[in-house]
């Protein structure tokens, strides 16, 4: 029989609340041990009589999944590569704009792709992405590299570049784009147009200035080879407050979904802040 939080706590546990074990209480360290899989020998007041099997039941149900706390990033990161899991490297490759890297065996098969991504390159295999050290990029950012070699989509840039909710199924997420992206850049950037355009140039960001009208800055940034975000700027001036608008490419949605938008937007806006914080 599988042991919830409150089987835990009330047969197994001394419910002293000595907190011993690093926790406040013996139900807090239950739920821990319970969602995620924290040992329950680090507890030293359990009766070992009834330590091995209540360890023992634990680990089945762990095996089942009951109880465990979601792991949803991970989650989106297996999905995303199952959809690449019966592609070709050298199909994706072709399509995304990458570069097959270099063969690997006797039979010269491409076992990675490599693939620009912002002002850096990153390599691309079936199992993992990695910056040019050989460093794991996060697992949010892996999953949107996954996303976008699973999308199919093999039109290029047109130049044409819309606002976010200029797109279909946008509506839900115009919020967040205020709240995650535009807000925390206008209050970093709100007369400090300068620092702006050094960190645009830090992130690997093109001056297109020239292709807009009244504003401060505007710069270019290709996120992935297919893939084109710009940011406009207008400065805080004559008791305006500062304004930020990211534009996308028409073609971004036969790249990436609105979810994997998102967050390419709000990552540049985290660069950006970082370079120069």
């Amino acid at each position: 029989m599988a042991l919830s939080v409150v089987d835990l706590y009330v047969k197994i546990l001394p419910r002293t609340n000595c907190k011993d074990c690093g926790f406040p209480t013996c139900i807090a360290f239950a739920g821990m041990v319970v969602s995620e899989k924290l040992p329950l020998k680090n507890c030293p007041h359990i009766d070992p009589a009834l330590l091995a099997p209540a360890q023992e039941e634990l680990n089945e149900q762990y095996a089942l999944g009951k109880w465990l706390k979601k792991d949803m990033a991970g989650e989106s990161l297996s999905l995303a590569k199952e959809k690449t899991a019966s592609m070709a490297l050298e199909d994706i490759a072709q399509r995304i704009g990458a570069s097959p890297g270099t063969p690997d065996g006797p039979l010269k098969k491409i076992d990675h792709i490599v693939l620009p991504y912002f002002n850096q390159t990153v390599l691309i295999s079936k199992n993992r992405v990695t910056d040019s050290n050989g460093g794991d990029l996060t697992r949010n950012e892996q999953t949107v590299i996954y996303i976008h070699m699973a999308y199919g989509g093999t039109t290029s840039p047109t130049g044409n570049m819309k606002s976010f909710k200029e797109f279909p199924n946008t509506v839900s997420k115009i919020v967040s784009m205020r709240d995650q992206v535009e807000t925390p850049l206008k209050k970093a950037f709100s007369s400090r147009k300068d620092a702006l355009e050094i960190a645009c140039k830090k992130t690997g960001g093109t001056n297109v200035k020239d292709r807009y009208e009244s504003l401060d800055l505007a710069f270019q940034f290709r996120v992935f080879p297919k893939i084109f975000i710009t940011l406009l700027f207008w400065d805080e001036s004559e008791g305006f407050e500062a304004d930020v608008k990211l534009l996308f490419d028409e073609t971004v949605l036969d790249h990436l979904d609105i979810e994997a938008t998102l967050f390419l937007s709000e990552h540049l806006g985290r660069l950006l802040i970082n370079s120069v914080a």
